[in-house]
């Protein structure tokens, strides 16, 4: 059909019922050629006779969470996906219809995200903490301030206290890593190629969408004198954390593998340690799974390692006797619980290291250490440097 409204033409073609709706699906567009909106007609016609048009005028939002229900992925992958949804795709492009989602919007798009992670324009805002009513600079006392001075009681002093002030900040344009949109375009491809597969839409454009190119890994790990400083500074702060850190740092275990660890994947006869889980916190839930290679693999320790681990044993065993209980083989290596029957909570080992860090003037991460382990393998120094730098901690135990 083809009708006049005012100087254009618009042409209407009539393709079938939604299938998630049930409502008429129609396509439109409009000129103003009337020659022009006759060759429109006749090429509308002929796409919907080959069934090249999208069936469905569903959004993108609906598509994803449709998605999200039947993929099958690991929890933690899903609430990744998540939340780059409800913070960067769905503010997009979330309520567009499926079939309009094209490559250019997407290449548009990732090009936003590498200027500014909020996608702004350039126009000065502040960022607010929080949707709700607030005061944009406001005292967070330590302490509730008691009563008034003249009444006879001490004044509150906000430094002694060490009371902060929190604010709400001019907005700092701030670009979205590389991975991390890469991560979000293998999520939108996965969403299209399900539409494509439920015959919602006829291609996937984000199969010929750019995304930003693999960064090259930039690994920093500690220098080998930053590395003697941690872990004196984790010796000193108490043997469990001092014995976390030792394993991260010369095994190079990855932080969920470490805190799966219970003393049945540990045989420190033949001084070997199995790793066949991973321990995650997700959505306020504590998960077990496999590992992110999802295969099971063994790591020789070193003589050192050993001694560590079986200092660590006998710190678990001398608690056990204090309550009572045996020691258990299903129990975790690291807990703060007496029972020793959950780890630590993975974003507490990060925080704590990055602390220790930070007052030691020393820039690290948790993650880096990984990378530690890896360089001084290929240099030849793990068990030298490393046990060199222990050996004042074995001292004032002994």
């Amino acid at each position: 059909m083809i009708r006049r409204r005012g100087n254009s033409f618009q042409v209407i073609v009539y393709a079938g019922l939604d299938p998630l709706t049930g409502k008429p699906l129609r396509l439109r567009e409009s000129t103003t050629d009337e020659a022009e909106a006759r060759r429109i007609l006749r090429r509308l016609s002929a796409q919907i006779d080959q069934q090249r048009h999208a069936t469905t005028n569903a959004s993108f939002r609906v598509a994803m969470e449709a998605w999200l229900r039947t993929h099958e992925i690991e929890e933690t992958t899903r609430a990744s996906y998540e939340l780059y949804a409800r913070v960067h795709i769905y503010p997009a492009f979330g309520d567009e219809p499926i079939g309009k989602v094209s490559t250019r919007l997407l290449e548009e798009f990732y090009a936003e995200l590498r200027r500014c992670s909020a996608r702004c324009d350039g126009t000065a805002f502040l960022e607010h903490r929080t949707s709700e009513p607030h005061e944009c600079r406001a005292v967070k006392h330590r302490r509730r301030p008691g009563r008034p001075p003249a009444a006879g009681y001490p004044s509150h002093d906000c430094a002694n206290m060490g009371c902060q002030v929190v604010e709400c900040r001019p907005h700092e344009c701030r670009p979205l890593a590389a991975a991390t949109i890469r991560r979000i375009h293998f999520a939108i491809r996965g969403v299209l190629s399900a539409a494509q597969r439920w015959e919602w839409i006829t291609s996937n454009p984000a199969v010929l969408a750019r995304k930003p190119r693999q960064p090259t890994p930039q690994p920093n790990p500690p220098t080998v004198a930053q590395a003697a400083r941690i872990i004196e500074a984790a010796w000193a702060e108490d043997d469990a954390w001092g014995s976390l850190v030792w394993l991260v740092m010369v095994t190079g275990i990855r932080r969920a593998e470490l805190l799966a660890l219970r003393w049945s994947d540990v045989d420190l006869a033949a001084g070997v340690v199995t790793i066949r889980r991973n321990y995650v916190r997700v959505n306020r839930q504590s998960i077990e799974k496999d590992t992110k290679t999802h295969q099971m693999r063994r790591l020789a320790l070193d003589p050192a390692t050993v001694e560590v681990l079986t200092e660590h044993h006998d710190r678990y065993s001398a608690l056990c006797r204090q309550t009572a209980t045996g020691p258990r083989p299903d129990a975790f290596l690291f807990s703060y619980r007496p029972e020793f029957d959950r780890p630590c909570d993975p974003s507490g080992v990060t925080h704590r290291y990055a602390r220790m860090c930070a007052e030691l003037g020393i820039d690290s991460h948790l993650h880096a250490l990984r990378h530690y382990s890896g360089v001084c393998l290929v240099i030849g120094v793990s068990g030298v440097v490393v046990s060199r730098s222990r050996l004042p901690a074995i001292g004032h135990r002994t």
